[in-house]
């Protein structure tokens, strides 16, 4: 029993790993809203008003023109983060350069058999217990996964994946498109959620009224929790840190990786602006920007003593 003067800490990340049996009938519940999203848009409504002529077609081709081109994107999006690699430590990975002795070569695996054994908190070196393996920068170890992750921001039940290095771009844009493709169905299923409550009679059969309902509830619901998640990683990439990170360091004023919006913003989407709004890299990106890969981030100087 926990008295009024005892305060007790509760770490919102370990409660994804209560949701680690869920797997991937995460995936089929996504599937599935898609699914009662499309009959209800799609099927029920706007499609066979296309046959209709004047007016009516017109609204139709609006509404289901861009509801495509936005439910491939967010698919697009989705299936990326879920099939690719957040990131791992390559085996026997070493640190290019000791902070300590200002040398560029790599070190010995002798010079760190004090920091695997030994005390860490006189090391810059950081190393994980679990994994039994050093850590580069900005790397944290996912108990649901079992393994280092690279700038791992966190493990999405929604996605059956970690959010890292590798997959983070695709995960803002699949938070991006489900906001957009929401917003959009929400208002377009609007008139006939409001009809329900009028006295007149509505066409249509028991089921397609209640794919309709269901439809109109869900896409309002993701729409607003999907705002919320895309308006904190909007500040997370504006200050170049992810969501652990910001748990760690809410104490710390000044922040060592980041480098002003624009550079924070590259460092997530790339420089060429032509891929900004997809789920892929240009392979000059990929080629110029180590930070890309998860291993190597740049950091103000005067900030380098900062361990994270």
């Amino acid at each position: 029993m926990y008295r009024s003067g005892t305060i007790m800490a509760w770490n919102v990340f370990r409660f994804c790993t209560a949701l680690k049996g869920l797997g991937s009938i995460m995936i089929l519940l996504v599937l599935g809203v898609v699914g009662v999203t499309y009959y209800a848009v799609v099927l029920t409504n706007y499609g066979p008003a296309l046959v209709y002529g004047g007016f009516d077609t017109l609204i139709s081709f609006l509404v289901l023109i861009p509801f495509h081109g936005l439910l491939g994107m967010l698919l697009w999006s989705y299936f990326s983060v879920v099939f690719t690699d957040p990131g791992s430590v390559p085996p026997n990975w070493r640190p290019s350069i000791d902070e300590e002795r200002g040398e560029t070569d790599p070190l010995n695996l002798s010079e760190y058999s004090g920091v695997q054994t030994g005390d860490l908190s006189h090391s810059k070196v950081r190393f994980c217990r679990k994994c039994n393996q050093l850590k580069p920068p900005r790397c944290h170890h996912c108990s649901v996964c079992g393994r280092c992750i690279l700038k791992m921001d966190h493990h999405c039940v929604w996605v059956v994946n970690c959010v890292g290095a590798l997959n983070y771009k695709y995960f803002l844009l699949f938070l991006f498109y489900t906001f957009l493709e929401t917003t959009l169905v929400t208002i377009s299923l609007l008139p006939q959620f409001i009809a329900f409550f009028n006295d007149g009679e509505i066409p249509g059969t028991p089921s397609s009224l209640a794919t309709t309902f269901l439809a109109f509830v869900l896409n309002l619901a993701f729409a607003l929790s999907v705002m919320g998640f895309l308006i904190m990683h909007i500040s997370l990439v504006a200050g170049n840190t992810t969501t652990i990170e910001a748990y760690e360091k809410k104490t710390t004023p000044k922040w060592r990786f980041d480098l002003g919006k624009k550079k924070n913003f590259q460092q997530v989407f790339g420089t060429d602006n032509r891929y900004w709004f997809i789920p892929r890299y240009s392979e000059d990106d990929l080629r110029r920007m180590p930070e890309l890969q998860g291993l190597d981030y740049p950091s103000k100087p005067e900030l380098e003593a900062q361990e994270f």
